[in-house]
Parts: C-alpha cells; sequence; structure tokens
C-alpha cells in the first residue's frame, strides 16, 4: 500500500506504502477462536455421548442376561436391590446427562463475537468488489470461480450469490455471467443449496432484460423441463413467445429508430465507459501506452541531498525518476518497518469509510467510485508521525506546517478511487505518498492523461506536484488507485498546501512553469 496526503488546496503530494488486512485481519482471528471453541464444543458432547454408551453397553449386557431367566436373576437379592437402585436414582443420572446442554461456552463465546461480524451491507459491498475486479482486470467467471489466481481461494459455490447482487443492482450483464457460472457447476455436479430452478429463472430473466429473446426462451424451456408446474416460467415461455413473433415480424421492416434502439440494448451493460475510464482500466491492466525509449533513457536513478541538506549529505537518499511530464518521483527506504507498523498501529482504530465533497450538498459522503477506509494523524499524537513530517520537509525542501494531516487510507480487495484531481479549481496542492508495503496484484496508482503506472511499493516514498509553480492546477496529474486484486494496500498521503511554499517554491511568470 502507500502512504499519501491530500486536500482541496494544496500543492504537492508525497505517499508511503504498506500491504495489511486492516479490520478484515481480526475477523480472521475471531473466526479462528469460534472454530477452536466449536471443537471444545465437539468434544464436550463427544465425551457425554461416550458416557450414554458406556451406559448403555453395560445395561444391554446386563438386561440380556437377566430376560433369560427374570425369576431366577431377581431372586438373588442383591440383583432386586440393584434394579431398584438402577431405576429409581440412576436413570434420573442418565436423563440429566442427556438433557445437559453443552453448547453454553459455544454459544457465548459466538454471541460476544457476533458484534463484530461483517453484516449485509458488508457482504453486498464484498461481491460488488468482485464485479469491479471482473471489469477492470477482464476476468471471467471461471477464473474467479475456480480461484485460478495466485494466492488461495475458491468461490464455486458463491457464483449464485454474486449474481443476485448484480441482479439486486440491475446489472443484468454481470447476472448472466455468474448465473451461467453457477449453471455450469451445477450441470458438472457440483453440491450446493442451490438448486437449478432458481439458477434457470434468474438467468432467464437477466438474457431477456438484454434483449437476447431466443436464449431467455431456451433457458426458461429448460426450466419448465425440470419444474413443469413453475407458475412464472409458465407465464414467460407464452410472453417470450409473443415477443419473439412480433420481433421476427418487425425485423422485416426496421426503421431507423428501432435500429437505434437494438444498438443501445447490445451495449447496455456490457462494460462500455467513457473513454477516460476505458484508459484508466487499461492501465490498471498493464495495456497502456508505453513511454518512447528516448523518454527512457532520460529517466534516472540518483543518490539525493537535497542541495546539500545536513542530514543528507553523509547518507543521501536514494531516488528514482518514476514519470518525466509530469514528474514522479519515487524515494527508496525512505520509512522503516517498525515506523510503518506504527503508523498502522495508530490508524487502525480509528479507520473509517473514506468520503468525498459532494458539490450539490456541499457535505462529505461517501461513493462508489472511492471505497477505502481512512484516518488521520497529527504530529502531536506520537513521536514517529512526527518523524515522518519532518522527514517529509527535508526531502522536499517544502514547509509542511500548512500541510494537512497525515492520511492514512486502507483499499482492501476490489478498493479503488477512480480518477480525480488532487487540487480545486481555486488554490491547489503538492502531494506525497508513502507505499508502505507491495501488494500481490493491482492496486497501482495510474495516471490516464499520460499512462503513468506507479506500483505500490513497501518503504517507498512517491512524490509529485499538482500545481505549477503559476499557482495554476497541472491537469495531467488526474490519476487512479486501481483496484487492489490480491493483497491489501495502505496508503499514507501529505499533501502540502501552496501557502507556506511563497520563499521555497517561487511563483512562476508562466501558467505552466
Amino acid at each position: 500500500s502507500e502512504m499519501a496526503g491530500h486536500s482541496l488546496i494544496t500543492d504537492a503530494r508525497f505517499n508511503l506504502c504498506s500491504v495489511l488486512a486492516g479490520h478484515m485481519t481480526d475477523l480472521l482471528f475471531t473466526e479462528k477462536d469460534l472454530v477452536t471453541s466449536l471443537k471444545d464444543y465437539i468434544r464436550a458432547e463427544e465425551s457425554k455421548l461416550e458416557q450414554v454408551k458406556q451406559w448403555a453397553k453395560k445395561l444391554d449386557a446386563l438386561t440380556a442376561t437377566a430376560t433369560q431367566d427374570p425369576e431366577g436373576f431377581l431372586g438373588h437379592p442383591v440383583n432386586a436391590f440393584k434394579l431398584m437402585k438402577r431405576l429409581n436414582t440412576e436413570w434420573g443420572e442418565v436423563e440429566d446427562l442427556v438433557l445437559k446442554d453443552m453448547s453454553d461456552g459455544f454459544i457465548s463465546n459466538l454471541t460476544i463475537q457476533r458484534q463484530y461480524f461483517p453484516n449485509d451491507e458488508d457482504q453486498t459491498g464484498a461481491a460488488k468488489a468482485l464485479l469491479r475486479l471482473q471489469d477492470t482486470y477482464q476476468l471471467d467467471t471461471q477464473t474467479i470461480s475456480s480461484g485460478d489466481l495466485p494466492g488461495e481461494c475458491d468461490l464455486a459455490s458463491d457464483c449464485f450469490e454474486l449474481g443476485k447482487v448484480a441482479y439486486s443492482e440491475a446489472d443484468y450483464y454481470h447476472t448472466e455471467l455468474w448465473m451461467a457460472q453457477a449453471l455450469k457447476q451445477l450441470d458438472e455436479g457440483e453440491e450446493t443449496s442451490v438448486d437449478i430452478v432458481t439458477v434457470l429463472d434468474y438467468l432467464s430473466y437477466s438474457v431477456y432484460q438484454q434483449g437476447e429473446l431466443e436464449r431467455a426462451l431456451e433457458q426458461t424451456k429448460r426450466l419448465l423441463s425440470v419444474d413443469p408446474e413453475h407458475q412464472r416460467a409458465l407465464g414467460n415461455l407464452k410472453y417470450f413467445d409473443y415477443q419473439l413473433a412480433k420481433q421476427k415480424k418487425d425485423e422485416k421492416e426496421p426503421s431507423a429508430k428501432e435500429e437505434s434502439k437494438k444498438e443501445q440494448e447490445r451495449t447496455v451493460g456490457k462494460g462500455e465507459y467513457f473513454p477516460e475510464k476505458r484508459k484508466y482500466e487499461q492501465l490498471c491492466r498493464g495495456q497502456g501506452v508505453r513511454m518512447t525509449p528516448r523518454r527512457q533513457s532520460r529517466l534516472f536513478c540518483r543518490y539525493y541531498d537535497n542541495n546539500r541538506h545536513p542530514i543528507y549529505m553523509i547518507g543521501p537518499v536514494k531516488q528514482e525518476d518514476e514519470w518525466d511530464r509530469p514528474r514522479i518521483i519515487r524515494y527508496h527506504d525512505i520509512i522503516t518497518e517498525k515506523e510503518m507498523e506504527k503508523v498502522k498501529e495508530l490508524a487502525k482504530p480509528r479507520l473509517r469509510r473514506a468520503t468525498v465533497h459532494d458539490p450539490q450538498t456541499g457535505k462529505l459522503t461517501t461513493a462508489q467510485y472511492r471505497v477505502s477506509k481512512s484516518a488521520w494523524l497529527a504530529a502531536y499524537e506520537h513521536p514517529v508521525v512526527d518523524r515522518i513530517n519532518q522527514r517529509i520537509e527535508d526531502i522536499t525542501g517544502l514547509d509542511v506546517k500548512t500541510a494537512e494531516e497525515l492520511q492514512v487510507a486502507n483499499y482492501g480487495v476490489g478498493g479503488q478511487y477512480e480518477p480525480h484531481f488532487d487540487f480545486g479549481r481555486v488554490n491547489t496542492k503538492l502531494f506525497n505518498r508513502y507505499p508502505m508495503s507491495d501488494v500481490t496484484a493491482g492496486g497501482a496508482t495510474v495516471f490516464p492523461e499520460v499512462g503513468a503506472v506507479v506500483k505500490p511499493m513497501k518503504g517507498t516514498a512517491v512524490f509529485w506536484y499538482n500545481l505549477f509553480s503559476s499557482g495554476e492546477g497541472d491537469y495531467s496529474t488526474r490519476h487512479a488507485a486501481c483496484p487492489v486484486l490480491l493483497g491489501n494496500k495502505w496508503v499514507s498521503n501529505k499533501w502540502i498546501h501552496e501557502r507556506g511554499q511563497e520563499f521555497r517554491r517561487p511563483c512562476g511568470l508562466k501558467e505552466t512553469d
């Protein structure tokens, strides 16, 4: 992940990188604890059952012998006494044992832990994240459902649930993809709680909504072959037949208006995006425009002392050019492992869903195009935060007194921030970002206007100016955070305002200086 900064009135951005599973890590350990508790309950039940089995085994042998000669058996006074004792006392003890509830400990633990469980909204969000990854990285349903990605993953039995989430969003394109995958796996004999009739019901309707009447009719007929009395399917069969006949009749005399409508139906839900989003997703997939060899040859790595800064004269930092226009710089080994862990430790309890400014209401609100959690850390809260702020000032030569607090953002799987500017229309900013870890797949920061791709790299810092020295916004710095495909990305941002930099970065005479 990364560390970076943000504000509506700033000039530069500094970003650090790290990967952590955030609150999801706690959930894993919570589940592990519940499994341990469940196993304890199973052992208690098995112990109880073993006691009952031993009692039954003993009594089975005794009664078998006694019933062969009841009078002779009861003629012995000890046997008569033991029978009275067993029926009066011991069978009561067996009853108590059978009725004893061994689940109290497990249920109590489950009740306590349930307050930390994700809710329906969280589950739906995770499903939407998968759909987002599917589109951005052009993954087919087979690849995702079979877990054919780096790492361990098996979603075979969850295809139906993903299709339902897409259906609830009226996203019939993805509904069809996931229901078709669920059907394929059912046809291959996979055991699941979902029945084929329900899958076919969703599948036929989602196909119909995309204008594929013949395929909708085909799926409906298959549904009825399994359940001939399915009322909705019987009604749909007649309706689809009628619509198909009407469509074939209309096709003989197509009008320009109908052709336009058909073209629109063919593209609905099929991933038709605005040019910028297409470019953004291409960059995320590594399919963007490549820098020419000549431009590439002008990018260098160097030891940097920031004009003989006292701290860096003996131990200069490693600086690497990531891009030339706009100039994007990466500093290596800029934050230690201990510092990263401390920043995450401080931020984790405060992480909340990241918000954006709503221009209509003027209030902060959540948005689908920004999916992450964030927290803000002030310099006075811990020496590590103060030390990082000072390091940013020493490396950039900019005054951080007017900068925003250190923002720590966590992007889980599917987390993203679509193309945006870091500056406002009036008065803008600089930006610094610290990546605090590596991401297994996805999670790059991309610049659609110029084709730059900056991958998160643990312990590094990435820096760029969002403003020209004239104070005008540099629109080539429009950027986006690609969805995290595998792993978990932490980003710390430091937005440095142009106010306070008058003597450190003097105003240029030209707009693009």
